[in-house]
């Protein structure tokens, strides 16, 4: 397969870091673009460096902000004049939000969307010059399953973001097909991640979600009788159970009531197999990305 000069959006992490390193040990030229080059992603610029050469591919790390048309601009001349050409783009920057969808102020929801949708058109608006001037190329879309109608809850703002990014790729390749430009949308699947760099769901934004659900919460069950509970703190009564250490029936009620329905039968197996979190985050809004 001929050498092809590569730029990925959003690879300091995730399905971005490894499609890169995966694509570099290929045989391509693969630009892995994030933003903050010399902030917060140093040491991902560092890991890019160093996987380069350990491996002896050819692997960069560039800056590009997909939030800043002027980044986006600036990344792909850089690219272009060190080349000549650009042969792939892949679209892979994104956010994601966990929370229920009330929770979350218009303000966030135009920001999730300037993020996961619009970003993708100012890379867009970057690159594709370059590609219809040589009237050939790839843009690759990394898209979610969650577009076709999400299962886990409280991810809505992120399901909606990705299912317009679905509509903007379906549209970009009517176009673009004219041009000899390919496009292509992957639906990677959820990977479930202890093992870095798959950090997104970690670091999921979530305004107003876990205050919002526990509240609600505890107010509902302090309303309702006790049925039998061990002990009522807000009494000052203590229990045997919880002296020896095991946690008051009473407070495990009030903590997985504020986890989503589906969580709650298997904190008591030890864990939330649908968000990946333990029984120790029982009762945060849990963390987790879908693809």
């Amino acid at each position: 397969m001929p050498k092809k000069i590569i730029v990925i959006t959003g690879a300091s992490s995730g399905f971005g870091a490894l499609a890169a390193r995966g694509l570099a040990d290929a045989g391509h030229t693969v630009y892995a673009s994030m933003r903050e080059t010399a902030g917060r992603n140093a040491p991902q610029v560092q890991s890019v460096e160093e996987y380069a050469k350990k491996t002896k591919v050819d692997l960069r790390a560039t800056e590009l902000d997909v939030s800043s048309e002027q980044s986006a601009e600036n990344a792909i001349k850089t690219i272009v004049a060190e080349h000549g050409r650009l042969d792939v783009l892949i679209h892979n920057a994104g956010h994601m939000v966990f929370g229920p969808a009330e929770a979350f102020t218009p303000e966030q929801l135009a920001e999730l969307y300037d993020i996961n949708v619009l970003s993708t058109q100012r890379v867009n608006r970057a690159a594709l010059p370059q590609l219809r001037k040589q009237r050939q190329g790839l843009v690759v879309w990394v898209s979610s399953s969650s577009s076709a109608g999400g299962t886990p809850p409280y991810l809505a703002p992120y399901f909606a973001s990705k299912a317009g990014m679905d509509a903007m790729a379906v549209q970009y390749a009517r176009e673009l097909a004219l041009w000899g430009i390919e496009t292509s949308i992957v639906v990677p699947r959820r990977v479930h991640g202890r093992h870095e760099p798959f950090r997104a769901f970690r670091h999921a934004s979530r305004q107003g979600a876990r205050r919002r659900i526990r509240k609600r919460a505890v107010q509902r069950l302090r309303k309702e009788d006790s049925g039998g509970l061990c002990c009522d703190r807000s009494a000052g009564r203590g229990c045997r159970q919880d002296r020896r250490g095991h946690r008051c029936d009473r407070q495990r009620a009030l903590r997985q009531a504020a986890l989503p329905r589906a969580c709650r039968s298997d904190t008591r197996r030890g864990g939330c197999r649908l968000y990946g979190h333990g029984p120790r985050a029982v009762g945060n809004a849990a963390p987790g990305r879908a693809g």
